[in-house]
């Protein structure tokens, strides 16, 4: 699983600690699909876990409901609320499918808990590269992170485990038109 991890400074009115939204890999393609986690506000390692929380268990409920990596999701994650959002997929009839998603945060909390005992050190690196003040003007910030697919839909241990191992970052500067790796 292919994450990209963006902060979002100017967020002095919202509510919402995240976005999370999954991108399916394109037709006929080797790229595997991206969750796209956009943090607000200052970040920290408790607010990452619960969006890579809510990436993790969004991902989980779409393989449940026959979605597959092929949904594509959009989740807001409330610190009081949980992640609330949508699904959309299509099945092999070409016939569109949707389906609400409310994560509870309870079930956040134990997954984002868990992601923090076993991978605590790799979100407080992905933590600290987000709130370098070196970083280009005007250069969005986001570190990019790969996970193998089985993340995604392996048991929980599993799950932390894959995470827990892979310690390759990467560091992305998008711009309108494309993207580029420092």
């Amino acid at each position: 699983m292919d994450v990209l991890v963006m902060l979002e400074e100017n967020a002095e009115h919202s509510t919402v600690l995240a976005h999370v939204n999954s991108v399916p890999s394109p037709l006929h393609s080797e790229r595997p699909h991206r969750e796209i986690v956009t943090l607000y506000g200052a970040p920290s390692s408790e607010s990452l876990a619960l969006a890579l929380a809510a990436a993790v268990e969004g991902q989980r409920a779409a393989l449940s409901d026959g979605g597959g990596s092929g949904a594509i999701r959009h989740l807001g994650v409330w610190a009081e609320r949980g992640a609330v959002g949508d699904a959309a997929w299509r099945d092999t009839a070409g016939e569109l499918h949707t389906s609400d998603l409310e994560i509870p945060l309870e079930i956040l909390g134990i997954t984002a808990g868990r992601l923090l005992v076993e991978c605590g050190s790799v979100i407080q690196r992905l933590v600290a590269g987000l709130a370098m003040p070196d970083w280009p003007e005007g250069a969005r910030r986001a570190i990019n992170f790969s996970l193998t697919p089985a993340f995604a839909g392996a048991g929980t241990i599993e799950a932390l485990e894959v995470f827990r191992q892979s310690g390759g970052l990467a560091f992305e500067d998008f711009e309108d038109e494309g993207e580029g790796i420092n």
